[in-house]
């Protein structure tokens, strides 16, 4: 990536403090891996080289991502009046994308993706990771704990971005 990317990333800064706090007093280094723009093969490749890290317990991995960003200002404004009001609809294209990531089935990830254009930032690297489930040795699965949305959209001059919180653990 050129300078003025590395330089807007901040999923790191973001990421950080709570890594600071979880493994305080333990002795810890930190491997950054950013991931951009891939096709689908390289997302798998890079998924299969990477499973092996996934089988050492010694590891832990933080993916970053927001979920749908959403309105005018993002050209981003899938609605399914069924929902109800606009944040509900947000929130069920949301819900559908953590409820797949959920199966740890990254094929069933890009059809959602190419279905919906939700706007994850961070699709990438959760396809990735999910493609490093898929090719390791060690039964993991993932749990989303907590969703939030920045406003609650009720009118096309609305616009927000969701926010979800997730956990993946061993099966063991």
């Amino acid at each position: 990536m050129d300078l003025s990317v590395d330089e807007a990333e901040h999923s790191m800064e973001m990421h950080l403090p709570y890594l600071a706090k979880v493994f305080r007093g333990y002795p810890v280094k930190i491997v950054p891996i950013l991931v951009g723009a891939l096709s689908s093969e390289n997302e798998a490749m890079y998924g299969r080289l990477l499973a092996k890290y996934v089988d050492d317990p010694r590891n832990f991995f933080s993916v970053s991502s927001d979920f749908c960003h959403w309105g005018a200002r993002f050209n981003y404004m899938h609605y399914d009046k069924k929902h109800g009001p606009i944040y509900k609809s947000i929130e069920a294209l949301d819900r559908m994308g953590m409820d797949i990531i959920e199966t740890g089935d990254p094929d069933a990830f890009k059809r959602y993706l190419q279905e919906f254009d939700n706007t994850i930032c961070g699709r990438h690297p959760i396809s990735v990771f999910l493609h490093m489930l898929k090719s390791c040795s060690t039964k993991i699965t993932i749990g989303f704990l907590r969703y939030e949305q920045s406003s609650q959209c009720k009118s096309l001059r609305d616009s927000s971005v969701s926010y979800a919180s997730a956990a993946a653990k061993t099966d063991a």
